[in-house]
């Protein structure tokens, strides 16, 4: 379905609204903000959650080239189309900081993983990180990136479902 300049402009400016008002409701160096799981909504016809509870950043890079993929199809619009990345586990390591004081402190950072991250963000991409991960591997909070799109629930597997039972299709990279 083709969408008229009208709807295209209303896009934009929705989008850069957007952005601009969560960019503002996160203060720089300050962590991501924490969500309830109540807070989590469908907001497109077509929604879809990515799990991450995986360390293997060939795994992790397949990931984002399917979101990239994922968004093509639609045409990168925000209004037909939702992706989240639920974030758990080892798979929290690829949204933080760097990887000192971690149980990953010897392994190096994957150069520009996070600039991916960005660049599909780009299209809408919200990701959840997993309270109950940092609590466990004793991680701050603020050694999270800091981005307007990244955010902390309760539970990475809460959210899974939670997302799953208000119409989320599950995707997981094998």
């Amino acid at each position: 379905m083709s969408h008229s300049l009208a709807d295209a402009t209303r896009r934009s400016m929705l989008l850069a609204a957007a952005s601009g008002l969560a960019a503002a409701a996160t203060p720089a160096g300050a962590a991501p903000r924490d969500l309830k799981l109540t807070d989590l909504q469908k907001e497109a016809d077509v929604a879809c959650v990515y799990h991450c509870d995986f360390g293997d950043p060939q795994r992790f890079v397949q990931m984002l080239t399917n979101i990239a993929n994922h968004y093509s199809a639609y045409g990168a619009d925000p209004f037909a189309l939702q992706l989240v990345v639920v974030a758990h586990g080892q798979g929290v390591k690829f949204f933080l900081n760097d990887l000192t004081d971690t149980s990953w402190r010897d392994e190096a950072m994957v150069p520009k993983i996070f600039e991916r991250i960005e660049d599909v963000a780009k299209n809408g991409l919200k990701v959840h990180l997993c309270e109950i991960t940092f609590d466990r591997l004793k991680l701050d909070k603020a050694k999270a990136r800091n981005a307007a799109f990244i955010s902390f629930v309760p539970s990475g597997v809460a959210a899974v479902a939670a997302l799953q039972a208000k119409g989320f299709g599950y995707m997981k990279v094998g």
